[in-house]
Formats: C-alpha cells, structure tokens, sequence
C-alpha cells in the first residue's frame, strides 16, 4: 500500500502541494491528472525520493521495488532483447552466478531461484513486450545505436515493463507510442499484477487501463473512483456545486456588508453592525475549483475547391529507390477527415509526407488543385523550432509586414499569451511550443491539414479544445494520432497502411483495436512471474522459444568444442611431465568445469526443446 499523509512542498517558495493525503491499495491502477504546472512530475519524484519533503510523509511497504522509464537508453551495440532481459537485475545476477558457482549447495540453490522466476521464459516475455511496443523480431536483435531517441524511449519502456515493480511510475508513456503501441500498453497496464500510477492526457488510456483518478488541484490531493469519464462527471457536479455555494455565499456577504456600511456608525443600529461584522469575519470563504480554460484553437478558414483536392493514381512513393507504397489510387475532398491506421513502420507517416509535398513519387501520377494549399504538422517540427528565437520572433519571419497588434492576435487564438509570445521558444512548456507549430501549420489557411501525432504534449482541455477547431475547420484533415478520443471525434474515414498498400478499412476504430489485441495479445503478467502458457501461442512467442533452442543448442556447440581442445590438451603426454605438475592440474581442473557447464547446458537444451514441442502441440 502506498500512503500519502500530509505532505507538502514547494518549488522557488511556491507551493506545490500543501497538506496533501492519498491512500492506494496495492495492485490499484490510478491515473494521475492535473492542470500543467500543479506538480504531477514533482509527485513523482517524492515518491522517489529524489527530492525531500517540507513535511508529511510517504510510506511505501518494506523492500518495495519502484521502477519508472529511464531517461534515456544508451546508444550502445547491445541489442534491444538484451537490453531488455538485462532490466530483471535478478535473473542477470543469477545468470552470472550459475556460470561461476561451484559449490553443489549454491549451484542446486541458483537452479531452483532461476526455475521459480521463469527466467528460461524471460527471453519470450521480453520478445513479446518489445514486439507490443513496435518493435519487430529482426529489429530486436539490432543493436540499441541503430534507433532514434524515440524508439530508444520504447526500449526504455519495454524494460521497465519487463522488470515489474512492485510501484509502476509512468509519465506520458504514449507520447513515444503509435496507436497501435498506446491500445497494446492499455491492455498490458489492464492486466499489470501490480500498483501502477500513471500521468497522462491520454482519455482512451485513462478510461481503459485505470480504475482510479488522482486530481492534483488547488495544491491537493484527491482520489476518484472509477476511469476518467466517471471522474469528470463526478467532478462536474462538485464544481457546479461549488460555484452554486460560492454565489450564494458572495450574495450573503454584499448583503451583510451593505448592511454594515450603512449602519456602523448610527448609534441606534451599531450593536447589530457589530454583530454582522463578526458574522462576515467567521464566514469561511468557498473556493471555486480551478478550472482550466477551454484555449481554443483559432484555424483560418480557407476558401472551397472544386473537388477533388487530391487524386493519387497508380502511385509509388520511398526512398533510394525503394518503395515503401505502390499502387495508391486515392481521392481526397476538401470536407474529408481520414485518420491513417496501420503499425509504425508500414508507412503512414511516408504518405503524410507524399500528400504534403515533403517527398516526391517514384511512379504513377498525382492530381492536386492548381491553388491547393497544405499545412503539415509533425512532432519533429516541434523539436526544429528556434529555442534562442520568441514565438513573436517565429511569426513575424512568416508576415514580416503584419503590425505587432495583428501578430500577438494570431497567436492569441492559439492560446499564446502576451507573456509567453515574449519568451524564448527554449523556455516555453511542450504543449506551448505545440500550440506555436500548429499555428505555423496553419497560418495560410490551408485546404488540406495534415497532423502527425498533435496531441503530444497537450494536456487533457487543450486536446479538447482540438477536437472542437478540427469540427469547425472546413479544410480536409488527414490524422496520425495514438489518441483514440481525438480519432473518434474528428474522423469519419479510416485508411488501413498495410504491406505496402493503403485501402479503406471497413470496420470502426472499436472493430480495428479488437483486431489488433486479438491478433497479438501480450503475455500477461503474474505475481509468480510465470506468464500463464495460451493453447496456442502467439507466432512471436514460438518465434522466441525457437530462438532460445538455438542459443541453447549453440551454447552446448560451443562447450563441446571446448572440451575437445581440452581434451587434445590433457592427451599430450608432455603435459604429465613431473616439472608442469601444477599446469596439469590447472588443465584437469578447467576440463572438469567445462564438463559440468555441458551437462547443465545440455539440461537446459532438452527442457528448452520440450517446451517448444509442448507449444508446438
């Protein structure tokens, strides 16, 4: 059980959290929320203790095993699977330990703790967890220096997911995600045998993964029963409550004071002033809960084409050379919103950047209004603006001619205020610098919005507040985006990429993420660490008990050919010349140890192969 009793903190003397309390059981799944800025990540760090305390306290259970995903992962020539399995620092120090062991006690105690942990099924867990996140099984035996920042994230996530600890601390996990990794995560999360809170924007995450809301508001804490649509209802009628209570208290007190202010000075009525002076200064008053404005998004309104904007025929686009897509006919109409489905890597964002003009085609012919305009909005954009430069800076490249007043006006509709249009971009919150990259997006009015994962870094109103400019926006809008919420609101057509093809898909995003979980469901979780064997597994999961055969197989390869040079050695007669007595003994005492390696070895190799015969059926 984790236990939050009174706690308070501050950052540069303002308060953070003052007297904050919150109790979870173990194995709970709490979703934790807040306007950004109120100390979610700080909360995190407390309970990490990574920073003190000013007062109250954190109680953990005893020997409690809190992970959270590393910053960063290392660019080195280790692979993403060894990556992974090297997260449980248990099994990896038992595995050093069974090859050096040589004491019958030790070694028959290292078996048992290794067999009880699963850890000969750790590599198929492992496999199966990267594999949920993205990661395909050649990719899993590259090296962690052959991927990007962002997928390092992802090997981040997958070995602390891997590790499971006994507190699971997650801080936007599907920022880094695709849809198809964020509906994976959901479901791993579901089924996670233990304590889980986790910080996000995500509403289909907090609605499916979670059964509990932390609110951070007003520097304290509160828990809420139930996903996040149970909890902003519930929270919805407090704050209507609160408001009805807070008017009515405000009209008492105009009461009280007029009647003071009129009478607190005639002799004949001044004991009754007295009295409704001591009544105004008892009277506690009702604070109206923080509410975060709705900022809305201010799209310019292009004018209507002839349709259609874009027609795609016959066309093939990739890169040196090579195609990633062929064969596309595709018609896109200015009132279309389509939302682009399909696992990372098939080519979605390869499309967004064909119909954007970012890449030209191989083959085949595209058809595009002669005055047809594109905005295009890609996380990547966020990172390319100019930290040194202000926001006020980055609009006026684009008008140079505008006046000051017009240029604070755009990015006033995007919800850049005054005091932030005069900040450097470096100095600016994510969902600020996202809010700024939309607006550059747009600022021409585009006929064709192309967004490639938008809500990154927008908390939960400011994707609200998306949702509603997209409904508004009268040019056609092409989405990639985790965010179920966001797809199911703004998209009424869906394109399934897929082995180098695009096609409508038929179903609705519910159909599609049934299909994707029961096309490849994770190995579930447990408390005994042994994940329950399916009747038949999935092909990844056969795939990594095949690979663990052969490293078993060459593992006893490998040993063999050592006991033969060994053996070759011990045959020389020299050898047992009295002067090298001592080398003979050197040499005796190292075949016995490979001898012993092999038989444990050849062990493992038969358990290994029965298990894929079992899995086999």
């Amino acid at each position: 059980m984790l236990r939050i009793e009174d706690i308070s903190y501050s950052v540069a003397g303002r308060p953070l959290l003052e007297h904050g309390s919150a109790t979870i059981p173990d194995g709970h799944k709490v979703g934790i929320v807040g306007r950004n800025g109120t100390g979610k990540t700080t909360l995190f760090r407390l309970i990490r203790g990574e920073l003190a305390l000013e007062s109250g306290r954190i109680i953990l259970p005893p020997r409690a095993r809190i992970g959270g995903v590393a910053q960063e992962v290392p660019g080195n020539e280790v692979s993403l699977i060894d990556t992974v399995l090297a997260a449980d620092t248990e099994r990896a120090a038992l595995l050093d330990e069974a090859e050096t062991a040589t004491e019958g006690t030790r070694i028959a105690e290292v078996q048992t703790r290794l067999a009880d942990i699963d850890a000969w099924g750790a590599p198929a867990r492992a496999a199966s967890i990267l594999k949920g996140l993205g990661f395909t099984d050649a990719e899993q035996a590259q090296p962690c220096s052959a991927f990007s920042g962002g997928w390092r994230m992802r090997v981040a996530l997958a070995a602390v997911l891997f590790a499971q600890p006994d507190l699971l601390l997650l801080d936007e996990p599907t920022n880094y995600l695709d849809l198809e990794g964020a509906l994976w995560l959901e479901s791993y999360l579901a089924r996670y045998p233990h304590t889980v809170l986790i910080i996000s924007h995500d509403r289909g995450l907090l609605n499916r993964a979670v059964g509990h809301i932390l609110h951070l508001e007003d520097r304290k804490l509160s828990l809420y029963n139930g996903p996040y649509d149970t909890f902003a209802t519930t929270r919805a009628a407090r704050v209507a409550a609160a408001e009805s209570e807070a008017k009515k208290q405000e009209a008492r007190r105009a009461h009280l004071q007029s009647y003071v202010d009129r009478f607190r000075y005639k002799a004949d009525k001044a004991r009754q002033a007295q009295a409704r002076i001591k009544a105004l200064a008892r009277m506690q008053p009702i604070t109206r809960p923080q509410e975060a404005a709705l900022r809305a998004f201010s799209f310019p309104e292009p004018e209507e084409l002839s349709p259609p904007i874009v027609r795609l025929e016959n066309t093939a686009v990739g890169y040196d050379g090579k195609a990633v897509l062929s064969r596309l006919d595709l018609r896109i109409d200015q009132d279309d919103r389509i939302a682009l489905l399909g696992r990372n890597g098939e080519g979605k964002s390869t499309l967004s950047k064909l119909l954007s003009g970012r890449l030209d085609p191989m083959d085949g012919r595209i058809h595009a209004a002669s005055k047809l305009r594109v905005g295009y909005f890609a996380q990547h954009q966020v990172e390319e603006l100019r930290p040194a430069e202000t926001p006020i800076d980055h609009i006026r490249r684009l008008r140079p001619g505008e006046a000051p007043a017009k240029l604070r006006a755009r990015l006033g509709g995007f919800g850049i205020g005054a005091e932030q249009a005069d900040t450097t971009v470096g100095r600016l919150s994510g969902g600020q610098k996202a809010r700024l990259s939309l607006m550059i997006a747009t600022i021409d009015a585009p006929h064709m919005l192309i967004l490639d994962e938008p809500t990154n870094h927008l908390d939960i109103e400011s994707r609200e507040a998306l949702v509603e400019a997209l409904t508004a926006y009268t040019g056609a809008v092409i989405l990639v985006s985790h965010d179920m919420h966001l797809l199911s609101l703004v998209a009424d057509r869906l394109w399934l990429v897929k082995d180098g093809r695009v096609a409508p898909y038929d179903g609705d995003l519910e159909s599609y993420r049934a299909l994707l979980l029961s096309a490849d469901k994770p190995a579930a979780p447990s408390k005994s660490r042994k994940p329950a064997k399916p009747a038949r597994p999935a092909r990844d999961a056969l795939q990594a008990l095949r690979q663990d055969v052969r490293k078993c197989e060459q593992r006893v390869e490998k040993l063999n050919e050592m006991r033969d040079r060994l053996a070759t050695k011990l045959g020389d007669p020299a050898l047992y010349d009295p002067d090298r007595a001592d080398e003979a003994q050197v040499w005796q005492r190292k075949y016995a140890e490979v001898m012993e390696g092999l038989e444990r070895a050849e062990a493992l190799w038969m358990k290994a192969l029965e298990k894929l015969e079992n899995a086999e059926g």
